[in-house]
C-alpha cells in the first residue's frame, strides 16, 4: 500500500482523455441524493403505512441535510443535492435552504421511480414534473440530471437535451467525464458503486435488505484508496451520498477526514457538478464522447501534472474560466 500523498505507478502509455484547467490534476465532485422517504415508497407504497420505515428516510432532510450543510459551510464547499419532486414538495423549506447556501440542486426523478418499463411520454412527464417543482423552490431550472437508480432509458439523453439539461451523472463505464455524443452538449459525470454509501450503510426490513453494516472507517479506507488511484490517473472523484445514511453523525467525520485527506495532495478541485460539467462542455476540455485513456503517442500530451501548493484548489476557484453551455 502506498503511503499517504504519494501517487501510485502507472504506465507511461495511459493519459485521460480529457485536459483539466491549469494546475489541476484530479477533480472531487461531491453529490447528495436527497431520497428521503422515496427511496421507500417507490418500492412499495403500502411502506407510507409503516411509519417506522418512513421515519428512516425522514432523517435525512431533518437531522442529516443540515449536519452536511454544516460540514460544507465549514469547509468552504459546493456541493450538488438531486433531489427527487416528491421530496421537494414534502421538505421545500430544505431544498430552498440548500438552495440559498449556494449548492446546486439537480433533479432525481419525481417518486425516484424506476425508469425501467417506462414509455418515452412516461419518462418525459416525470423530468418535466420534476424541473417544474424544483424551479418553483429555486427559482432556477435544474440543468444535473440523476435516474434514481442510475438507470435510464435509450430515450434519457434526448429527453435531456430538449429540457435544457447540461449534464446527467449514472453511468459506469469509465473514471472520466465525457460527451455524449450528439448536440447540444451533454456531459456524463460517470459513478460507481465503490464511491456510492449505498452498499456499505443501507440497512432495512422494508424491503428486506439484511446486509452488513460496515464501520466507517472500512468505508473510508476504501474510499482513500480509490482516491489515490484516480488522482494518479487524473480521474473524477465522484461520491454518490444519501443523506439519509452518510449523515449520521459518525459518517459525517468520516466525510471530515476524507475531505481532509484529499486536501494533502497537489492539483486537486472540489467541486459541484454544475461547475464540473461547465468545464468538461468547453473547448479547453477537449473532452471526448468515449471516455476510454488515451495511448500512446496520443498521452504524452494530453496533460502535465500538476505539483506545489499552487496547484490547489477549493470550490468555486474556477468558475470565472472559460465554459460553454448547451
Amino acid at each position: 500500500m502506498q503511503e499517504r500523498g504519494t501517487r501510485p505507478r502507472w504506465g507511461a502509455a495511459i493519459a485521460p482523455p480529457i485536459r483539466w484547467p491549469k494546475g489541476i490534476r484530479a477533480a472531487v465532485c461531491l453529490t447528495f441524493d436527497l431520497d428521503a422517504e422515496t427511496a421507500w415508497i417507490s418500492r412499495d407504497p403500502e411502506n407510507l403505512r409503516r411509519l417506522a420505515v418512513m421515519s428512516q428516510g425522514a432523517y435525512g432532510p431533518k437531522v442529516g441535510v443540515p449536519l452536511l450543510l454544516d460540514l460544507l459551510a465549514r469547509n468552504g464547499l459546493h456541493a450538488t443535492f438531486f433531489v427527487p419532486g416528491w421530496t421537494a414538495e414534502r421538505y421545500p423549506d430544505v431544498v430552498a435552504d440548500i438552495h440559498r447556501q449556494g449548492h446546486e440542486v439537480g433533479h432525481h426523478g419525481y417518486l425516484h421511480e424506476a425508469l425501467e418499463g417506462k414509455t418515452r411520454d412516461e419518462e418525459e412527464e416525470i423530468l418535466v414534473k420534476g424541473v417544474r417543482i424544483l424551479e418553483g423552490i429555486t427559482g432556477q431550472r435544474p440543468v444535473g440530471y440523476r435516474a434514481p437508480r442510475y438507470e435510464i432509458s435509450h430515450d434519457t439523453a434526448d429527453l435531456l437535451r430538449k429540457h435544457g439539461f447540461l449534464y446527467a451523472s449514472n453511468l459506469q463505464d469509465t473514471i472520466w467525464p465525457y460527451l455524449h455524443p450528439g448536440v447540444p452538449s451533454l456531459v456524463e459525470l460517470p459513478t460507481t458503486w465503490i464511491l456510492d454509501d449505498g452498499p456499505y450503510f443501507a440497512y432495512g426490513i422494508r424491503p428486506p435488505l439484511y446486509r452488513q453494516i460496515y464501520p466507517p472507517g472500512t468505508v473510508l479506507a476504501t474510499w482513500k484508496d480509490e482516491f489515490r488511484g484516480m488522482h494518479a490517473l487524473s480521474g473524477a472523484f465522484t461520491l454518490i451520498l444519501h443523506p439519509q445514511f452518510i449523515g449520521r453523525p459518525s459518517r459525517v467525520l468520516m466525510l471530515q477526514a476524507l475531505i481532509d485527506y484529499v486536501r494533502t495532495f497537489s492539483g486537486v478541485w472540489l467541486a459541484h457538478g454544475l461547475q464540473l460539467a461547465r468545464w468538461v462542455a468547453s473547448d479547453a476540455a477537449s473532452a471526448g464522447t468515449d471516455g476510454r485513456p488515451l495511448t500512446a503517442p496520443a498521452a504524452c500530451s494530453s496533460t502535465a501534472p500538476a505539483t506545489g501548493a499552487h496547484a490547489r484548489a477549493s470550490s468555486g476557484a474556477l468558475s470565472r474560466r472559460p465554459s460553454r453551455r448547451s
